[in-house]
């Protein structure tokens, strides 16, 4: 028995032309579909991604400190936080430390902290550290501490976790 070899001048034939042309197709729609679904994974964690921003406001007469405000569309689970004093670390923003942090001042600085999980949500805006009715001449030391004392640092996370996101409160 002998294997004959037909040479058909290298034409090929449209079947073999048709099944090429699906395989191409099918690895372009793969590709297409797996980068959808990547962008589409990248936008459900943007519309959840917390913005958390601290903002100083000292306003003769009226209520001055530190506001902490979640911008963002998601909330902010707050991972760890640390204050510091004239460059000293003080610790992390909880009862203990904001007594440390208002200890002989001149008047009492209302604090709102943070416990174990904290939560941020979506439109929060409360202050960190604030005076009910500031007064220049009276308060001097408290805006001297807001504005050249005082550091806080938070790291937070979205809902999805391990973005590693990060708020800082410089002195000026």
């Amino acid at each position: 028995m002998s294997i004959e070899r037909v040479n058909d001048g290298g034409v090929m034939k449209a079947e073999t032309i048709v099944a090429i042309c699906a395989v191409v197709i099918a690895v372009a729609s793969l590709g297409v579909s797996v980068w959808q679904a990547h962008l589409a994974r990248q936008h459900n964690r943007h519309s959840v991604r917390p913005v958390l921003q601290l903002h100083r406001g000292i306003h003769h007469g009226a209520r001055s400190g530190i506001r902490l405000i979640n911008v963002g569309p998601g909330p902010a689970f707050i991972v760890s936080s640390s204050v510091s004093v004239d460059g000293e670390a003080i610790g992390s923003w909880d009862k203990a430390c904001a007594d440390r942090v208002r200890a002989g001042l001149p008047a009492h600085l209302n604090t709102v902290t943070f416990g174990g999980e904290e939560v941020i949500a979506t439109e929060y805006s409360e202050y960190l550290l604030s005076l009910p009715h500031y007064d220049a001449h009276s308060h001097a030391p408290i805006e001297r501490l807001l504005r050249h004392r005082l550091s806080i640092t938070i790291d937070y996370e979205s809902l999805y976790g391990g973005e590693g996101f990060r708020v800082v409160y410089a002195p000026e």
